[in-house]
């Protein structure tokens, strides 16, 4: 598994990195691993900014061995990364999940649907959600330029999983070409793989902005979500 976490959240507007926030008696990151724990994975390989000062004073109580690494200036690199932080443990046909350290509300459920789907898809999968809302693309000035058709639209998500092999392939190819790689389903497709998409919990959500913050303690402090569990 691996949680890139080496980014500065610049967005949120906090001088302290999202990933440490607290949240629900915890931090952000802390209600992350938890999560992610539970799944029983060989070893979580979470990748850091190389002068992140808050992870040498963190130690979560995991079962799963964590594995930290430096993590690069851009998401494809910092996955990149800790595969090779992961080659010890892992077998080329081995399930790989990469998870965004700032969505801590994943579900258990979810997360056993996409490893279940991940393990007889050949090109991986993701969880993801239906686009909702009418989509409009943006012209000069801020003004509409036009609506778009929703239908066949999804909003990515993580876990994303993905055989070692096959996912360290797919971003050394694209890093080396400089293609445009949001997310590890677009280094599969750069390949011209085609991965499964999984339907998502809603409370699924990726932490942004401060009221994103707000809204993922709403989600914790549900029982039926969070099972009155409070990390340490």
């Amino acid at each position: 598994m691996v949680v890139p976490a080496a980014g500065r959240g610049l967005r949120f507007g906090s001088a302290l990195p999202k990933q440490y926030l607290p949240l629900a008696g915890a931090t952000v990151l802390a209600h992350t691993l938890r999560r992610l724990d539970d799944l029983g994975c060989l070893g979580i390989a979470i990748g850091l900014a190389a002068d992140d000062v808050y992870w040498p004073t963190y130690r979560p109580a995991l079962t799963t061995p964590l594995i930290p690494f430096e993590g690069g200036a851009e998401r494809a690199v910092t996955v990149l990364r800790g595969l090779v932080a992961l080659r010890d443990k892992a077998r080329p046909d081995d399930l790989v999940f990469v998870h965004d350290a700032a969505r801590p509300c994943v579900r258990r459920e979810d997360l056993e649907r996409l490893r279940a789907v991940a393990g007889s898809a050949a090109d991986g999968a993701l969880l993801a959600r239906p686009v909702a809302d009418t989509v409009k693309r943006e012209g000069a000035k801020g003004f509409v330029s036009d609506t778009l058709d929703r239908r066949g639209l999804w909003l990515a998500q993580t876990p994303q999983v993905f055989a070692y092999a096959r996912l360290h392939e797919a971003l050394s190819q694209a890093l080396a070409a400089d293609a445009l790689i949001t997310d590890e389903a677009s280094a599969i497709e750069y390949l011209g793989g085609k991965p499964q998409l999984v339907i998502g919990s809603p409370d699924n959500i990726k932490i942004t902005l401060p009221e994103d913050l707000a809204l993922a303690e709403l989600y914790l402090m549900r029982k039926e979500l969070y099972g009155g569990m409070v990390c340490e």
